[in-house]
């Protein structure tokens, strides 16, 4: 067996020792990829074929981090990221998640905030841990940064969305049906007062009904309603970190979910690989 082949073999086995759970996770996962991706190329389906491509590259962001960085992922966040990447990619665009139930949107929206929480608060954990930056937060500002991080990529995502919808024309932010609305462009005289439009049952395009029951709203309640469960994943989590000292348990889910420096043990055996 060659050398890289032996190192392979031995970060698989102290994986499946030591962080069994999320090994297992990241191998069915990668298993059932793998199988939509042969099935897709099989039918022609390149689009899909591309998205299964994407989501076996993400699944390796987490061990490119690690050795990038000199960071280890604990197994919880390992297995959450995993399975948001298989709920949002897989189930959600190839299998029309996000179409055939309302509100899985919601939930990965609420997840996503959490994590990029988990991930913010991770940062400047890592610069209080670092003694070379003479870099130390309290818990609050922790919190806060950690908050504030969460939002401000959940703003950068929906920028994302927006501009995708624009140029390609791909409905990320999906569309709303509602019944009323108020627009100062209804207005005939030009005086800044918002005409309220109320009990709106159908909406015409080019003199064709489109038969929804109400107005369509063209992603802006979808974008508020993404940034807002962003908020609430976000929040939760900032409130957790910020009891991490006065709680056993707040400590317990942060160490499980925020990335930590690798600490270099001279007992391989005990050592913790990433996948």
């Amino acid at each position: 067996m060659t050398a890289g082949g032996q190192r392979l073999r031995s970060i698989l086995s102290q994986q499946w020792k030591h962080n069994r759970a999320a090994f297992v996770t990241w191998v069915v996962l990668r298993l059932l990829v793998v199988l939509i991706l042969i099935r897709s190329a099989m039918n022609g389906l390149w689009e899909n074929v591309f998205i299964c491509l994407l989501v076996l590259f993400l699944f390796l962001l987490p061990s490119i981090l690690a050795k990038r960085f000199g960071i280890a992922f604990p197994s919880g966040l390992q297995i959450v990221i995993l399975l948001h990447i298989f709920a949002c990619e897989i189930l959600g665009e190839l299998g029309c998640y996000y179409v055939r139930y309302p509100h899985w949107d919601t939930i990965t929206h609420t997840v996503w905030g959490f994590l990029c929480a988990a991930i913010g608060y991770a940062i400047v954990d890592l610069l209080n841990r670092n003694e070379r930056t003479h870099f130390q937060l309290s818990p609050a500002f922790l919190a806060v940064v950690a908050f504030c991080f969460s939002m401000t990529i959940g703003v950068l995502w929906e920028f994302f969305e927006y501009g995708v919808d624009r140029i390609f024309l791909a409905d990320m932010q999906k569309d709303t049906v509602i019944s009323q609305f108020a627009s100062v462009m209804l207005d005939p005289t030009n005086s800044n007062t918002p005409i309220v439009l109320k009990d709106i049952s159908d909406v015409s395009v080019n003199g064709n009904s489109l038969g929804l029951g109400g107005y369509l709203d063209i992603g802006l309640y979808d974008t508020m309603e993404d940034l807002f469960v962003n908020m609430i994943g976000a929040f939760v989590f900032s409130v957790i970190g910020y009891f991490r000292s006065r709680s056993r348990r707040a400590e317990q889910i942060v160490e499980e979910l925020v990335p930590r420096p690798v600490q270099i043990i001279a007992d391989p055996e005990r050592q913790t690989s990433e996948v």
